[in-house]
């Protein structure tokens, strides 16, 4: 049933944008969820490890050459490519929005910051109408990368199928 669910989907349905990602093992997991989304996986330097480190790949495992990705220098040379900015979400703790009260369009941005800090303030505030967050009732200060990455990817599907 998930084969011809996700078959009715174009590809790069979905922009997922990590802005310095520190963790190997979260890219690696992250991109195996947007080839399982047809989604594409943008990643803005300086990046915390080597495009080449065997556990990025590991943890995408064979999924890795399938994905559709790119990588940018920084983060001016990434939002060159956005044509419709008010199509792109930030997301942050600090936001007040909750994601689940988006309404979701194909082509979407899903930006999200490194494990460690999270988006940089500047931005966050520059952006501050397009910041979002997922809601957490737990004693947590945040959700693992990768995690938040497919709760996001997950109700982008939902509200599209």
């Amino acid at each position: 049933m998930v084969k011809r669910y996700l078959s009715i989907y174009p590809k790069n349905y979905f922009n997922i944008v990590l802005i310095e990602p520190d963790i190997p093992q979260n890219t690696g997991n992250i991109g195996r969820t947007c080839v399982g989304s047809w989604s594409k996986l943008h990643l803005v330097g300086p990046l915390g490890f080597s495009i080449d480190d065997k556990q990025l790949k590991r943890a995408g495992l064979d999924y890795w050459t399938e994905l559709d990705w790119q990588f940018y220098e920084n983060y001016e040379q990434w939002w060159q490519q956005v044509s419709d900015p008010s199509r792109v979400f930030y997301f942050t703790t600090k936001s007040n929005q909750s994601f689940y009260e988006i309404k979701i369009k194909q082509g979407d941005w899903f930006v999200f910051g490194k494990e460690t800090k999270g988006l940089d303030e500047q931005l966050l505030k520059k952006n501050w109408d397009q910041t979002v967050t997922l809601p957490f009732p737990g004693k947590i200060r945040s959700f693992n990368l990768a995690n938040a990455v497919a709760m996001a990817i997950g109700e982008g599907l939902r509200q599209l199928r």
